[in-house]
């Protein structure tokens, strides 16, 4: 007990002028439902009707449509009988030996069914009562998510945790439909006269569970996106990667919630339509923003001149005599300055008093001939001033200097420098 294919493709006029007796699916169907019923066709163009069909039987001989993007199934006594998943013309042939009870079309969608069938076909009789419904194949759009109060997970390239809210829209695929309908569609979809089983349908408490699923699913989907290395490690990448996090996303709910391997679902795309992230989170991304501006040639370009400008200012308010009595003249300035710049980084910019100043040697007075030249001490080396990061004066200055270019607040300052002079 089966079909037999009477054609692949659109139903032509020709068939429809012999196919008096056939069954399409139900008219006005939204794009979001997944289960509706098949009806019988009452008339097609004018030109024919349906004078055979009895209210939920399939009749010996009844022919059935499947549109593309769609498969069909058939029930009895809410067990499955039969399965088509290819697009084309049937006839329901109870006792043709060479009718079949599933075609699945070909390719790894195929196989797949085949491998489910085996699992969960049942053996109708002839004669008794036969419903059938199509199952919708293709994208079903705007399955929403969102969450009422921050969501939080580890994050890689911050190197700590992070939350946000967040709220958007995802597409989904009935990739298995007889897994889907034997362990997902309740079973008030699958009776005489059903109702369309719609997932933006608020009443239905199946969609309403995967809803909830998707919600605690996004943690763990955020974690796997930004943990990736192969993503980029970057959370402000997620909004324009539809593809990339929706995989994050269904490898989630298939780790959570098995929705693949159980009910034959899996996420397509989503689109992310808003992320505000926490008060904490912010300020740690705006610290970060800070120093990726202050990283590489451009960093060090930055700081060199932001301390140029700090020596500068401390000469135009009477700081140099200051920094001349505590040892610090223009050649330890251009050393700290230099020992500011990141290593292995040529910088873009090298201040006039970086190179320290040469050593003049003392010039002997010439003697009378006659008179016996006193013995001359070697010259004592000038000492170079030190640049040493330890000296409490180079930290204070380093961190006048982070607070005058605003890296820094008042309040960070302070606390530096009670820390430096042991205060």
């Amino acid at each position: 007990m089966g079909f037999i294919k009477a054609f692949t493709g659109a139903l032509s006029g020709t068939f429809a002028d012999q196919w008096k007796d056939f069954y399409v699916p139900k008219a006005g169907v939204p794009g979001t439902a997944a289960v509706f019923q098949a009806v019988p066709q009452s008339q097609n163009n004018g030109r024919g009707e349906n004078y055979k069909g009895n209210e939920n039987i399939i009749s010996n001989g009844s022919k059935i449509v499947v549109p593309e993007g769609t498969a069909l199934i058939t029930l009895q006594d809410g067990q499955i009988t039969g399965l088509i998943a290819e697009p084309g013309g049937f006839e329901f042939r109870s006792d043709d030996p060479n009718s079949q009870s599933m075609f699945a079309g070909d390719g790894i969608f195929g196989q797949t069914i085949k491998s489910t069938w085996d699992k969960v076909k049942f053996g109708g009789q002839p004669g008794s009562q036969q419903l059938a419904f199509y199952i919708n194949l293709k994208e079903i759009p705007n399955n929403r998510f969102g969450t009422q109060s921050e969501i939080y997970w580890d994050d890689a390239f911050f190197g700590t945790q992070v939350g946000a809210v967040t709220r958007g829209t995802y597409t989904l695929k009935i990739v298995d439909p007889l897994l889907f309908v034997k362990n997902f569609v309740p079973a008030k979809y699958l009776q005489p006269n059903a109702p369309v089983f719609d997932f933006a349908d608020m009443d239905n408490d199946a969609a309403n569970q995967l809803f909830n699923e998707v919600v605690g699913s996004l943690s763990a989907a955020f974690s796997n996106y930004t943990n990736d290395p192969s993503k980029g490690n970057r959370m402000s990448k997620i909004q324009g990667d539809q593809i990339g996090f929706a995989q994050s996303l269904s490898t989630a709910v298939e780790e959570g919630y098995r929705w693949k391997t159980d009910r034959g679902l899996e996420i397509v795309k989503t689109a992310i339509l808003a992320i505000e992230y926490d008060e904490d989170t912010k300020a740690l991304m705006k610290d970060v923003k800070a120093a990726d501006a202050l990283s590489g040639a451009r960093g060090n370009s930055f700081m060199q001149q932001a301390a140029a400008r700090g020596m500068q200012a401390a000469g135009e308010n009477g700081g140099g005599t200051g920094m001349a009595f505590m040892g610090m003249g223009m050649n330890a300035a251009g050393g700290m300055i230099n020992g500011m710049q990141q290593p292995n980084t040529p910088s873009s910019y090298q201040p006039a008093f970086s190179q320290p100043a040469p050593v003049t040697q003392p010039v002997q007075p010439e003697q009378p001939a006659q008179s016996v030249q006193p013995t001359q001490p070697e010259p004592t080396p000038v000492q170079q001033p030190t640049t040493n990061t330890d000296n409490p004066t180079q930290k204070l200055l380093n961190a006048k200097n982070l607070l005058d270019a605003g890296l820094i607040t008042q309040e960070d300052y302070d606390k530096l420098k009670a820390q430096i002079l042991g205060l």
